[in-house]
């Protein structure tokens, strides 16, 4: 059986990237990266999946007249890849509506927080000063509306007293580097159905 096609989008240190790359090489993973495409020619990301022997481009935002230019060319090389599932991996662009309805339930992010709680940046000052007892990370469907698709997979970590942003981030990265790679099996083996907000995650048997 082909293995699902993967491309993903990064903008710094790729490190979500780094554990889709590991797990996708394990023999039994149902899926493959084909392309890791950044807005940023500087980023490590880059480097990082040239290690693994990923095929690499740059689409700089900033060589592009205007956001329609610049994600057209995104588009281009992922087709031209063969992309059938894209990822988000610390992409620091917010995706336009035009983009996601071409790829309609077939992009996936990964947000440190447990969603619907404490969208955007800066989650974990956030979720520290409002006292949270909990916080954690979600692999959620991309919708237009930045956080807001259907949720595929989440952990909980809990918010110790002494925490810091540094610490929770850390303890928080530790588990997005272990939902990821599962939320891309479950997408590859056709065992994710969206029904209306929700994702039902079906048994292997139905899939």
């Amino acid at each position: 059986m082909s293995r699902l096609k993967v491309g993903v989008l990064v903008s710094g240190r790729g490190s979500n990237m780094e554990a889709l790359a590991e797990a996708c090489g394990a023999d039994d993973h149902p899926a493959e990266i084909s392309v890791v495409v950044s807005n940023r020619p500087d980023a490590a990301g880059l480097e990082r999946a040239a290690s693994f022997g990923i095929a690499t481009e740059v689409v700089d935002h900033t060589a592009f007249a205007d956001k329609v230019a610049f994600e057209a060319e995104v588009i281009r090389v992922l087709e031209e890849h063969g992309v059938e599932l894209i990822c988000l991996a610390g992409f620091m662009r917010v995706l336009s509506e035009d983009f996601v309805a071409r790829f309609p339930h077939k992009i996936l992010n990964i947000h440190p927080s447990l969603l619907p709680a404490f969208p955007g940046l800066e989650v974990q000052r956030k979720a520290i000063e409002h006292g949270a007892r909990f916080s954690g990370c979600t692999v959620h469907f991309v919708v237009p509306e930045v956080d807001a698709g259907p949720i595929v997979l989440q952990a909980v970590v809990p918010i110790e007293q002494d925490d810091t942003e540094d610490t929770l981030a850390a303890r928080i990265l530790e588990q997005e580097h272990r939902i990821y790679p599962e939320a891309v099996r479950l997408f590859a083996e056709r065992r994710l159905r969206i029904e209306d907000r929700v994702v039902r995650i079906l048994p292997q048997t139905e899939a």
